[in-house]
């Protein structure tokens, strides 16, 4: 690793390790440090936790699966917004501006709807994604302009405008009294349902995709290139594009299906990754895929803390990301090169 990157990476890291501690330790019923490591090293050596049981299954239990998800989601949505402004060479675009979160919620209400298993809600919403983010990138080509790059924001305003509108109908046609609060509720972004049975379904898509995108990492620093200069470099663009598109829909729609929509994350995180490692893909995923981590183990501790009733994930990020956004465009602007 360059000595330029590795400020920016442990930086990231420190990050990570806090909002570890900071999910892990804050919270209505208090645990120690102490009480992690005891119940920690219980497992290792195969013996008995020298705490309270009680304590024991909130750490395991309660916050363990939910800290665990926050991570997860957090970096897959950080990974698919870097390969996206990498792919479309404009640091504009986010998984929520192309449609693929949009697709993603249409496809995970419609499995609520139809009351199937996590796993069929899954499928469902990586195929809204993968269909979305694909028609917003054939208006994006058909479209002959002088700025493509508008074509592109728009087409992802006009079809996420029309996937909204099918999440409206769904939730129209929907039982008021079961299916409805749990579609309203999980769409305005939450972890609090998070157990282990749900971290397989999650820990299984973002790592194939994570793994592919890492895989790619040094032709996606081509890929940034013009397409004229790209191909002359021998890059098989249309069908790296698939792959990459593919790969950054997949842990979207992984992260949507389990924790609803949450928007900012792909839009802040690789910006500010790109601010501390530059713009080399082989140092900026996992960089952003640390930060994105551990923003939002901050944001779901803040959310189930902050009031008596829990706060939805989706309002959080908004409300920290735009003023940071703002920051973000008026201090960082020169990195994206």
């Amino acid at each position: 690793m360059p000595r330029s990157a590795l400020p920016g990476t442990l930086i990231a890291i420190a990050v990570l390790v806090a909002g570890f501690a900071a999910a892990f330790l804050i919270g209505r019923f208090p645990v120690s440090i102490g009480d992690i490591i005891a119940v920690l090293w219980s497992k290792v050596a195969d013996g008995a936790a020298d705490v309270p049981a009680a304590t024991e299954a909130v750490i395991l239990q309660v916050r363990g699966p939910r800290v665990i998800a926050a991570f997860l989601v957090g970096a897959a949505l950080a990974v698919a917004g870097t390969a996206f402004q990498g792919l479309f060479r404009n640091p504009l675009v986010s998984p929520d501006i192309l449609g693929a979160s949009s697709g993603a919620a249409l496809g995970a209400v419609l499995g609520i709807y139809f009351s199937l298993g996590v796993l069929s809600i899954q499928i469902f919403a990586f195929i809204g994604g993968l269909v979305a983010v694909t028609a917003v990138y054939l208006i994006g080509s058909a479209i002959r302009t002088r700025d493509p790059v508008l074509v592109l924001v728009l087409a992802g305003v006009v079809i996420g405008a029309l996937l909204g509108a099918g999440v409206g109908l769904v939730k129209y046609l929907a039982d008021p009294y079961n299916q409805l609060p749990a579609m309203t509720f999980w769409l305005l972004g939450s972890l609090a349902a998070a157990n282990v049975s749900d971290l397989v379904p999650l820990f299984g898509p973002v790592l194939l995709g994570s793994v592919v995108l890492l895989a790619l990492r040094h032709r996606m620093n081509v890929m940034s290139l013009p397409e004229e200069e790209a191909r002359a470099l021998g890059v098989p663009t249309g069908a790296l594009r698939v792959a990459i598109v593919a790969a950054a829909t997949l842990v979207t729609s992984a992260s949507v299906a389990t924790a609803g929509i949450i928007g900012w994350v792909g839009l802040v995180v690789p910006h500010l990754a790109r601010s501390l490692v530059g713009p080399d893909f082989a140092r900026l995923l996992p960089v952003s895929a640390i930060l994105g981590g551990g923003f939002l183990l901050f944001i779901d501790t803040i959310a189930r803390s902050v009031a008596q009733v829990e706060v939805p994930l989706g309002i959080l990020t908004a409300v920290i990301g735009t003023p940071f956004f703002i920051w973000l465009l008026a201090s960082v602007s020169k990195t994206w090169s």
